[in-house]
């Protein structure tokens, strides 16, 4: 039915914007692309596995997830980004980062192999599901979507009423004018990595948890798509990724839907090239911004 799919579409749409925003924080205080990102989701979903077939609840596995992948964005800002944060050294992060994705890959193929893995869900909770207003919907994607949506609403919260949010602003706007009033501009860094790559981990492992299974190609396939949510919601601006996610999410589920289900992807990057020649900052953006803004 129409109402379900639009539900399914909000539900993956919510993931969307979940990595989308990750890419989004580290973009706005850097000015610089993160392109392990993808990876890091795509390993969340491994540690979902990994810490279901070893007897952990569904939760604890997206709490393990959030930890392990978190770990690994501090590991990536160590390695492929503190030493390059000129702005002459823009190629030089993206290229080292992309190096440390291609190795995260390969270690999780050595892992696992390169077919997909399955998720032991229990079976109670996969047939699990709510009926409202005469629709069924299933309890592992409405459970996924609060997930998702307490995150980014939490996130919000912290870059717009904390001390640690105002640092992110400032360390955004310009960093050495931050580290004049004596923020620590390094620590600042770390946690914003620390941010988007847990949020990532915990997209990953909902994904896994969703499908029933975890594969390594994913971290390819939607972080590209991660990447062009952002330009379409607007570089640098958080609430824009959360809408644009929403919004591709919605868009694929329809072309679902009405049978244009092949071509889906396709219809991202056509929206997208649109999109950045109509409003080149984004649809949500007010302005280009370096800013990771709530």
């Amino acid at each position: 039915m129409l109402t379900e799919q639009i539900v399914n579409g909000i539900v993956m749409g919510s993931l969307y914007a979940l990595i989308a925003q990750g890419y989004t924080l580290v973009f706005g205080v850097l000015d610089k692309l993160n392109f392990a990102h993808g990876e890091i989701f795509m390993f969340g979903g491994y540690v979902a596995v990994a810490s279901v077939a070893m007897g952990a609840s569904i939760p604890l596995a997206l709490l393990l997830a959030l930890l392990a992948c978190g770990a690994l964005g501090l590991a990536v800002e160590l390695v492929s980004f503190r030493k390059f944060r000129s702005h002459d050294a823009h190629i030089t992060a993206a290229l080292s980062s992309f190096a440390f994705g291609l190795v995260l890959l390969d270690l999780v193929q050595k892992a696992w192999g390169t077919e997909p893995v399955a998720i032991e869900l229990p079976h109670a909770l996969r047939i699990a599901s709510v009926e409202f207003l005469g629709v069924r919907f299933s309890v592992v994607k409405l459970a996924i979507l609060v997930v998702a949506l307490v995150l980014m609403f939490a996130l919000h919260l912290a870059i717009a009423r904390t001390r640690l949010g105002r640092s992110i602003r400032a360390v955004a706007e310009s960093a050495t004018s931050a580290a004049l009033y004596g923020i620590n501009v390094t620590r600042v860094i770390q946690i914003v990595f620390l941010l988007a790559s847990a949020m990532a981990g915990v997209a990953g492992a909902a994904l896994a948890i969703r499908t029933g299974f975890a594969a390594n190609e994913v971290g390819f396939t939607l972080g590209l798509k991660a990447l062009a949510i952002m330009a379409i919601g607007g570089m640098g601006d958080l609430r824009g990724a959360f809408l644009g996610g929403l919004l591709i999410g919605v868009f694929e589920a329809l072309a679902f839907q009405w049978g244009f289900g092949q071509i889906a992807d396709t219809g991202v990057w056509l929206f997208m090239i649109f999109v950045l020649l109509v409003r080149p900052t984004g649809l949500f953006a007010a302005r280009a911004s370096k800013e990771a803004r709530a």
